[in-house]
């Protein structure tokens, strides 16, 4: 795990000394040569272990002065050290990104993240700053994991008591220590301003958004707890902080959720996900809207315990989908976007340790996937971006499963196929919307008795909310063995309404989802309702609505990973045309109990609230 590590061997002034001309005998002074925009560092390495500062000052013709983030050459640096006192590594900061930029240094498990927030321009920092290097063997990583972060001098001292009078701003150590919440909130976000009577393209309260972030919840048999993460926020609703909690469901009650981090920014895309271990240890994933922030891997210091969490890993990933596999370990399908939004798998058996991003699917502009697990296989349902068309544009439904932790993919009938997929026409493809003039919303995927999967899509004629676009069709897509059977099951009034599909033991198909109009008509979400066909998905039976009369939409129903019945489904609501107020709900298996998490707390636990009381 990360740890933070204090340093104490040096004195924070708001002031620099550009030069530093007084060096003290040993220092190492390291001056990058190049600082062309977009260039890459010729070594990733410094080695200080067994030369003198005169010879390390010929590593600066080999590097350059600019680390990027995930939009650019990395140019990360590792200083290998063996002092026999506390060292100190001090960087001389010139600029960072307009857009703001994270830079990242690490020693063993110690972390410090410094932060640059957004300007109106290029950010002139103008500042040195500074970690301790403990004694011994060390290495030391500099990176920046978002925005760009311009460095005109490294300057490493063997003895950092020798810099206690130099004005060396302390890079701060990151802690994910940042306590409980008072209550149960969710972030409210939008998207794309429409400038029409919807005002956006979507919006809403989002804390269990986007249907490709894969699970928001898992049940947990051993401790009798369904552990949930989601999008929170404080009292402005607008700020994002990642969330996890659980709910007992021998007490009946929730405690305070606990907060893992703040994400320093509104953008709902950066949500959670979360899965359980072997041991119970629980794992947390926060994402990113592409590579403008660092992505960031938790994992809880107990067993089934949301107490308290340790920092594993800084990274960068979109659209997290986390499959733990018993025995086996972790198969992580993400976004990365590397000149579209093409999707990766990485694995890992113990979650500290990762193996390199592998992408396995990369169409023209890229995808948007759902993912599901049926014992050991792990299936991928996705849509694609057509070239020149824009992102709005999202067509054609592909299938593609892996069972050896994705080495290998393929076809629904085992048929291989060649990673990454390149070509529109391939042997993944299930249907051809494109041809159909028709967009493909991903929202869910799951297994019916005998193993074949289960697609849940809706389609449209285009990307804007409001009635010239209707209708909104959610379908299914069913492998029934032989053939992909593809139905037409009821329609909804926008794009974003998602709801979960459930497969019932006595082989009852169920949707619960935002499928009635709102409060906010046209907008995301909507009423809750329940759907049931016993016939594999040839007609539908609307057998309950679950909210009525309510001020706000509710959005992004979500089926929770081995699920209870008596938390079944999960989400939010929220104003779906300005910012509010946004709280999380969930509801039975029957759909006839339906709870809202408490929104403010006097005491450590407390009990959900009953509402929407059916008649």
């Amino acid at each position: 795990m990360l740890v933070a590590l204090v340093a104490t061997h040096a004195t924070c002034r708001p002031a620099f000394c550009d030069d530093l001309a007084e060096l003290p005998p040993g220092a190492y002074e390291i001056v990058p040569q190049t600082d062309e925009r977009g260039a890459k560092s010729d070594i990733d390495a410094i080695d200080l272990r067994d030369i003198g500062p005169e010879q390390a000052k010929a590593f600066g013709s080999r590097i350059t002065t600019r680390h990027y983030g995930y939009n650019g050459p990395r140019n990360i640096l590792t200083f290998a050290t063996d002092f026999a006192t506390p060292a100190l590594l001090i960087l001389q900061v010139r600029a960072a990104s307009a857009g703001g930029a994270d830079l990242l240094i690490t020693i063993g498990d110690a972390a410090y993240l410094q932060q640059w927030r957004e300007g109106g321009g290029t950010i002139v920092v103008g500042k040195p700053y500074g970690v301790a290097i403990p004694p011994g063997q060390q290495q030391t990583r500099v990176e920046a994991v978002a925005g760009t972060v311009v460095v005109d001098r490294y300057v490493v001292l063997p003895d950092a008591g020798a810099a206690r009078d130099w004005p060396v701003n302390l890079i701060e150590p990151y802690s994910s220590e940042m306590g409980t919440a008072d209550g149960y909130r969710g972030i409210w976000y939008y998207n794309q301003p429409s400038k029409d009577q919807y005002v956006y393209k979507y919006s809403g309260g989002l804390g269990t958004y986007t249907a490709k972030h894969i699970p928001l919840a898992v049940y947990s048999p051993e401790a009798n707890k369904t552990f949930f993460v989601y999008g929170g926020s404080e009292e402005d609703h607008r700020r994002l902080l990642i969330m996890a909690s659980y709910y007992d469901h021998e007490t009946g009650r929730v405690p305070r959720p606990t907060i893992l981090c703040d994400k320093r920014t509104g953008d709902a895309h950066d949500n959670p996900v979360i899965s359980i271990d072997d041991a119970g240890y629980i794992w947390v994933f926060a994402s990113s809207h592409g590579t403008a922030r660092p992505s960031f891997i938790y994992k809880s210091a107990e067993p089934y315990s949301t107490a308290r969490f340790d920092l594993i890993k800084v990274t960068n990933f979109s659209y997290p989908q986390v499959h733990h596999i018993p025995g086996k370990g972790f198969l992580f399908l993400q976004t990365i976007y590397n000149g579209g939004r093409r999707l990766y798998s990485q694995t890992s058996s113990d979650g500290a340790r990762w193996t390199e991003p592998v992408e396995y699917a990369g169409i023209h502009q890229g995808h948007y996937q759902v993912t599901g697990r049926c014992d050991d296989r792990v299936a991928s349902a996705f849509n694609y971006h057509p070239q020149d068309k824009g992102l709005n544009w999202r067509t054609n439904l592909y299938y593609i499963e892996t069972a050896d932790m994705g080495q290998t993919w393929t076809t629904v009938t085992g048929e291989p196929v060649e990673a990454p997929l390149r070509q529109v026409q391939c042997p993944a493809l299930v249907h051809d919307f494109q041809a159909q003039g028709l967009n493909v919303y991903m929202k869910d995927i799951n297994f019916d008795a005998q193993g074949n999967p289960i697609i849940l899509v809706v389609t449209s004629k285009g990307y804007a909310s409001g009635p010239p676009n209707d209708p909104r069709t959610w379908t299914t897509v069913h492998w029934n063995g032989e053939a992909w059977q593809i139905t037409k099951a009821f329609s909804s009034d926008n794009n974003y309404d998602m709801g979960s599909l459930y497969i019932e033991d006595d082989g009852t198909w169920c949707i619960i989802g935002p499928t009635e109009h709102g409060p906010q008509a046209y907008n995301p979400g909507g009423e809750v309702a329940m759907w049931r066909s016993a016939d594999q998905g040839d007609s539908w039976l609307k057998v309950r609505q679950l909210t009525y009369n309510s001020p706000y939409n509710h959005t992004y129903v979500r089926r929770s990973v081995n699920a209870h019945p008596e938390f079944y489904a999960f989400w939010a609501d929220g104003h779906g045309r300005e910012p509010s107020e946004s709280r999380l709900y969930f509801c039975d298996k029957s759909g006839e109990r339906v709870f809202r998490l408490p929104t403010t707390m006097d005491a450590e636990f407390a009990r959900p609230v009953p509402v929407f009381r059916q008649h």
